[in-house]
């Protein structure tokens, strides 16, 4: 008796120290069975005390009257399924008639506290069937992405949601996407994520680093075209809207729209094409976009609306042509100048980190998903990478990038520095690979020697 109670307190003693310093090896060795008997014990009683209980049917009471049974009490959602994950469970319930996606989802934080778990959400699935996720502890404290993720051309995953998904970047799906923070928010860390996700994939990456090249220049080596400052930006873009244009004619000559052809193989975008024609796609990426809108002589205002110009054509055409926008700033509203509401409106995915004010989280957020703005404005300054997404779907999730550093990024690119297509519109502006110029001049003027 002695032995097994040394051993129970050894064993309780592991388990505080775990999920104290490692809460996700506590999870996977005892949360899991804990939170698992929790719930499917706790499950009736919570139900009911949530409101998420219906009456039994009327034909049960008839039934219980006529068999002089006790009367049937209310019923819960029908659990189809449990199954746990590395970060919590996920339960798939069968609504009852009368219920709604809508009760459930107000009841999550409810659920949170009555099943004792770190967060709950849930979905629709489909008609009358919704999955809730419940995740075991904070997994966006210490982000630790899955060994094993589904990855496909032009789809990477770049963050872990609070509910423990995956979070993609789908460039398909979602075209063009707007990514706004504050300084030291952790953006600059997200955009070096996308580049390391996407370096070993079949793709051209285009660079605009007006910060003299700070950010993006350390990566040249997947680069195939870089431009550190407004003038060149604007002549990149050009270049881009004429490789646009040049795309489309391609894809009209291998149309061949005719009777035999099979409705599937009509070309509308790159990706109907054959693969040996198919050009490649290109993700272009601005580092910070109001450089490109401020100006102060004419002269300049003049390149700014070129600037944008471009942009706003790219945003609005460039999907089907292979050419997918990434704009990141700390601001991004009406007082950059004409033309940004309506570059904005192109842009589908939206990714907000810590901003300094409520404006500046309603220019990422407010137009497609109001209830965000609210948990953008939250973000603390202590936890820096942790963004809220959303789309034009008005659906939004709190995610955080794992901690990418400038070394590991430039270690990636120079991996597959080899993939870097030829694309003669570019040729120009690729980005040069030598090293530093020597400086003659001495960095400080030298004391005079003492007499």
């Amino acid at each position: 008796m002695t032995w097994l109670s040394v051993a129970l307190v050894l064993v309780v003693a592991a388990a505080g120290l775990l999920r104290w310093r490692r809460p996700a090896w506590y999870w996977l060795t005892f949360g899991v069975t804990l939170a698992t008997l929790r719930v499917l014990l706790r499950y009736p009683s919570v139900m009911d005390a949530c409101g998420l209980t219906v009456p039994a049917p009327r034909w049960r009471l008839a039934l219980a009257r006529v068999t002089n049974r006790p009367v049937p009490g209310p019923r819960a959602p029908r659990i189809l399924r449990v199954r746990p994950t590395r970060t919590g469970l996920v339960l798939r319930l069968k609504l009852r008639p009368g219920q709604d996606a809508f009760d459930v989802a107000a009841s999550c934080d409810r659920l949170r506290h009555s099943f004792a778990m770190y967060g709950v959400t849930s979905r629709e699935l489909r008609s009358g069937v919704i999955e809730v996720r419940m995740t075991g502890y904070d997994v966006l404290k210490r982000v630790q992405m899955p060994a094993k993720c589904d990855t496909r051309p032009m789809r990477i995953p770049v963050a872990l949601r609070e509910d423990g998904a995956v979070h993609f970047r789908d460039y398909r799906a979602v075209p063009h996407a707007l990514t706004l923070g504050a300084t030291e928010s952790g953006k600059s860390v997200y955009q070096r994520n996308l580049v390391a996700a996407l370096a070993p994939q079949r793709v051209a990456l285009v660079g605009i680093d007006c910060k003299r090249g700070v950010e993006l220049f350390p990566l040249a080596r997947r680069f195939s075209a870089l431009a550190d400052n407004p003038d060149t930006a604007a002549e990149l873009l050009d270049a881009l809207v004429e490789h646009m244009e040049e795309v489309y004619q391609l894809i009209r000559a291998e149309q061949r729209i005719t009777a035999d052809v099979p409705d599937a193989e009509i070309a509308a975008d790159i990706w109907d094409l054959p693969e040996d024609l198919r050009p490649v796609p290109i993700v272009v990426l601005v580092d910070e976009v109001a450089e490109l809108a401020l100006f102060a002589t004419r002269e300049e205002e003049k390149r700014r609306d070129r600037i944008i110009t471009a942009l706003a054509r790219l945003a609005q055409l460039g999907r089907a042509a292979g050419i997918y926008l990434e704009i990141c700033g700390q601001r991004f509203g009406s007082e950059l100048g004409k033309g940004i509401t309506m570059l904005r409106a192109q842009l589908t995915g939206r990714t907000a980190h810590r901003v300094n004010d409520e404006s500046s989280a309603n220019m990422a957020l407010g137009d497609i998903a109001p209830d965000a703005v609210l948990a953008a404005i939250q973000i603390s300054t202590d936890t820096p990478g942790v963004a809220i997404t959303g789309d034009s779907t008005g659906g939004w999730a709190r995610i955080r990038a794992p901690h990418t550093s400038l070394r590991q990024a430039v270690n990636t690119c120079n991996r597959y520095a080899d993939l870097v297509p030829d694309l003669p519109a570019l040729a120009p502006f690729r980005p040069a690979l030598g090293g530093p110029e020597p400086i003659s001049a001495p960095a400080v003027e030298s004391a005079p020697a003492a007499a």
